[in-house]
Formats: C-alpha cells, structure tokens, sequence
C-alpha cells in the first residue's frame, strides 16, 4: 500500500518544527523541475525565489504579477511533498488591506509559509516608513490568523538590500517585525559573522532566516554555531543555472564551439531519471 502524501496541515506542522530547534537549509527553486530535484537531495522545506521566477518569465525580479507569483505557489506545492513558503516580496499592495488580500489568496495556495518585505520599490524612497511596514505586517499576520493561523509569517527588513546598510535600524525593524506577529525574522544582505550574530541576539527569541545567495566562507555549521535557524539562497541557485547556460550558448554564438556542453553537463538519461 503506497505511503500516505503529506497534506497541506502536515506540511505546516513539520514547517512550524522546523523552526524549533537547530538549523536548516531551505533552498529557493524557480520551477517544478528545480523543486523536485532539490526534494530529492533530501531538503525539509522549498521556498520559493522571486527573481528566480521572474527571470524563468522572461522578466526582471519584481516584474511579475500577483496572479503570475499565485499561480507559481500553487504549482510548487502541488508538485512537492515538503513545506513550500513563499517569497512574497512586499505583499502585492501598499496599502495595509492589500496587503491582506494579497496573503489571504497565498495562503489559499497551500504554501507553509510566507514574507513580507518592507521595501517600496521606489529608488527615491526604497522602504516603508516603520509605522507603515508594521501595519502591512500586522495585516498579514491577522490575514493569516483569519485563515486558520498555521502559515508561518517572516518578517524582513530590506535595508541592507537597498542601500541602507544600517544595522541598528534593521534590528529596530525587525523587532517591531517581531511585535507585530512576525514569527521569523530576516535581514537579507547581512554578510559578516559579527552582523549575523548582532541579527540573531537582537531578534526578541525569534528564529532568523539567512539569506547566503553569494559565494560565502561561512558553512552551514559556523552559520548554526551563530545562531541562525535557516539558511535560505534567494536567487543564487537560478543564476547558477543560468551561468552554465549563458556560458555554453555564448560560446556557441560567438566561437561556433560546444566545447562548453562538456563534462560538468548531466546526459539526457541522467536528468531525464529525476522525472521518471
């Protein structure tokens, strides 16, 4: 008799676990492919990449829709045994009701767990002010609770993301993340041993997301000895796979050589077994 498939609650129980105790690695796929692969290495959690995603889309990360990323959620979830959550980017709405329409339908989806960004968008005026990003916070950990409350809610402060490398107003952010319902806090950009250790002692008890989406010295097992519960790699990953792409169809265009569909290439059979 087949093994019963994990349905929507089981994955956001083993989510909420995950969180407990310990450290674990939560890589971001961009498509169904990349996500059942990354299932068979034996990862306990996907989440989801936006810039991923969008450049799977022929478009720039923060080019998709809302109804492009819901559907996307879907897809990963149905096609995965594991909890997904869901790079939500800032919510798909500024004000705080949009915000909440916005996480209602993602949790809809099936995912374990989502994000909210505070950032704008607006080179001019790249985050929310505090007041602001709190309040859209808030409306989507009452969005969530209205649904049930067994979605995990990641707080982040984009400030070292867009310019703003400021470590004390991140953590002021994120604990006030943190007071708004956040169940997880994340600062991605931070990259030094003493900024993530800073992140963690300052996050109020709450569990800290790291984002290594570039080469880093650090291992999973120093970044635990810091304190960090998961380790996430935003769209490294995707860049990777189109770093081997761009190479090979480069070559080809500019050298009329395939020396780069070479020995580092999976053979057809070899990928064609991860689907069979």
């Amino acid at each position: 008799m087949p093994a019963r498939q994990p349905g929507i609650s089981d994955k956001r129980r083993a989510f909420f676990e995950l969180h407990r105790s310990g450290c674990f690695v939560i890589p971001n796929p961009w498509d169904v492919g990349s996500a059942r692969y990354l299932q068979s290495l034996g990862f306990k959690a996907l989440a989801t990449t936006s810039s991923g995603f969008a450049w799977s889309q022929g478009r720039p990360d923060g080019g998709i829709t809302r109804e492009m990323a819901l559907s996307h959620l879907r897809e990963i979830v149905a096609a995965t045994d594991v909890p997904v959550s869901a790079d939500f980017q800032n919510g798909f709405g500024r004000e705080a009701r949009d915000v909440a329409d916005s996480v209602r339908l993602a949790v809809e989806s099936g995912v374990a767990g989502l994000s909210i960004e505070d950032s704008t968008g607006e080179a001019a005026k790249p985050l929310y002010d505090v007041d602001t990003a709190v309040a859209r916070v808030r409306a989507a950990r009452d969005a969530i609770d209205k649904s049930g409350g067994d979605v995990l809610l990641v707080g982040r402060a984009e400030c070292f993301l867009v310019g703003r490398p400021d470590l004390e107003e991140t953590l002021a952010r994120l604990k006030a993340y943190a007071q708004a319902g956040a169940d997880c806090l994340f600062a991605p950009g931070i990259r030094s041993s003493d900024q993530i250790a800073a992140i963690v002692a300052g996050a109020a008890g709450k569990p800290v997301n790291l984002l290594v989406g570039f080469p880093s010295e650090l291992s999973v097992t120093q970044i635990a000895a810091l304190g960090v519960r998961r380790i996430s790699v935003g769209g490294a990953l995707a860049r990777a796979a189109w770093g081997g792409f761009m190479r090979s169809a480069r070559m080809i265009a500019d050298q009329g050589r395939f020396d780069a569909l070479g020995d580092s290439t999976p053979t057809h059979q070899q990928v064609d077994s991860l689907f069979g």
